[in-house]
């Protein structure tokens, strides 16, 4: 009897693990597995990489969880540098073209399908973007063509558009190897994932770094030298000099392909699965990663969110269900932490603009503490806001800006989204407390108790 053929369509986090999980469960004559992957690298951390680029760890070794070499041991069949350009369905196929064999191009049958294609970064269609000196962040070879152009430069300006997480996190990296940072952001504050009250502190403390953080603006271009390479950023009323610009715009889900192959997508243009990732209206077909959208636990929707912590757990979900198994992806409240030198950013669940997009009704409350007893050495303050569902309580979503063990902090949050608790009864949580490492009343508890108090008085 022939084995079962697997196709797996990218080699990072949920590529891998889900081709890594079906063969734990199968064995290797009862199913063939094959991955492709275009670029020079698999199963690797890309959130390392402004670190990497920093100098915090090193790289890009140091970045990759298994090598080409160690997934092929184990008798996946991964092939690097290797791009898919068209799914056949009805037939059971993909179509390659090897990136670095005069483009040879071929046909690969399948039984079961699954795309991991990723997210491709934002970059706008302006004057100069291309030019020598513009990186983009999304991949190692990335991160290394931007060390490259940061050892050659005798300059110390560099300019990053974009205030996000990828935007905040090259800026430290920038300051970190010496450089001269401006960050540009169309937002009215930098972190567009938090409220705009909460992206103010941020706002404030880059600029307290040394990082000049212009918000409110729109980058028009990229001006040039004789030589062609990146000289300045221009905005609508400013010009930015700069010896390296990154782009820090955000992702958008990698679904070419699968539009292509009339495969459903959401609004984000992420490709839309059931729980247990499997494809919609498809029977052999899954996805995860990047490339999709999840379904967001608290506001019922779906939403695109690209992290390593979620492809990771869709590969294993994948890889089970395709091994012969069954597990579900039961969906996301949307938890994310970062940092920019010292200040730690975190949030979970929703922001007031998406709750109001729900169709929720709610309360909001934001408290400033300290991230430990205020008479132990080292006590920093830390803001946490926490929005509440009115009437009912139901907790909806938490951001907190701060410094040493502020960012963590959201875990606490996360689980109670997750539990679907009520901000009353979070008030109750038997966390730990040492002076080291808390007020008596954690930070996040004094929020809830006040949350709780304005659903009392909205009530009332």
């Amino acid at each position: 009897m022939a084995a079962e053929r697997l196709v797996v369509v990218g080699g990072d986090a949920a590529g891998m693990a889900a081709a890594s999980q079906a063969r734990r469960l199968r064995k290797p004559g009862e199913l063939a597995i094959t991955a492709f992957e275009r670029g020079h690298f698999t199963s690797y951390s890309a959130c390392g990489i402004p670190y990497w680029v920093g100098g915090a760890v090193d790289g890009p070794d140091a970045l990759i969880a298994r090598t080409a070499e160690e997934h092929r041991a184990r008798d996946i069949d991964l092939r690097m540098r290797t791009e898919v350009t068209e799914l056949d369905l009805d037939r059971g196929r993909v179509r390659t073209r090897e990136l670095d064999n005069g483009g040879r191009e071929s046909w690969t049958g399948f039984d079961k399908l699954v795309l991991a294609t990723g997210a491709r970064p934002l970059r706008p269609d302006l004057p100069g973007i291309d030019a020598p000196g513009v990186h983009g962040v999304q991949t190692l070879d990335d991160g290394q063509a931007l060390l490259d152009t940061l050892d050659a430069s005798s300059g110390r300006r560099a300019v990053v558009v974009g205030a996000g997480y990828i935007g905040v996190e090259m800026a430290e990296a920038l300051i970190r190897r010496g450089y001269e940072v401006t960050v540009l952001e169309r937002s009215d504050q930098p972190m567009s994932t938090l409220d705009p009250d909460m992206g103010a502190l941020v706002h404030e403390a880059m600029c307290g770094m040394g990082i000049e953080t212009v918000c409110g603006t729109t980058v028009t271009g990229v001006l040039t030298d004789s030589d062609g390479r990146a000289r300045a950023v221009t905005t609508e009323d400013a010009e930015y000099p700069a010896d390296v610009v990154v782009l820090g715009m955000g992702v958008r889900p990698e679904t070419t392909l699968a539009a292509a192959a009339g495969l459903p997508l959401g609004e984000s243009g992420g490709l839309l699965t059931d729980l247990a990732m499997r494809v919609r209206g498809q029977d052999h077909l899954w996805a995860g990663g990047d490339c999709v959208e999840v379904l967001d636990l608290v506001s019922g929707r779906t939403r695109h969110i690209a992290l390593g912590t979620h492809a990771n757990k869709h590969g294993q979900v994948i890889g089970a269900n395709v091994g012969g198994g069954y597990a579900t992806f039961p969906g996301v409240v949307g938890t994310a932490v970062s940092k920019v030198c010292d200040l730690e950013i975190a949030r979970t669940g929703l922001l007031e603009r998406q709750a109001h997009a729900a169709g929720l009704r709610f309360v909001t409350v934001t408290v400033e503490a300290t991230n430990r007893a205020g008479y132990y050495p080292g006590a920093r303050p830390m803001h946490v806001k926490m929005l509440a569902e009115r009437r009912t309580g139901r907790l909806l979503g938490v951001q907190i800006v701060g410094r040493e063990g502020a960012g963590k902090r959201v875990d606490i949050a996360a689980v109670a989204l997750t539990a679907g608790m009520t901000v009353e009864r979070m008030t109750a949580l038997d966390l730990g407390y040492a002076p080291p490492f808390s007020p008596v009343w954690d930070p996040v508890l004094v929020a809830a108790r006040k949350a709780a108090g304005a659903v009392r008085d909205d009530g009332a």
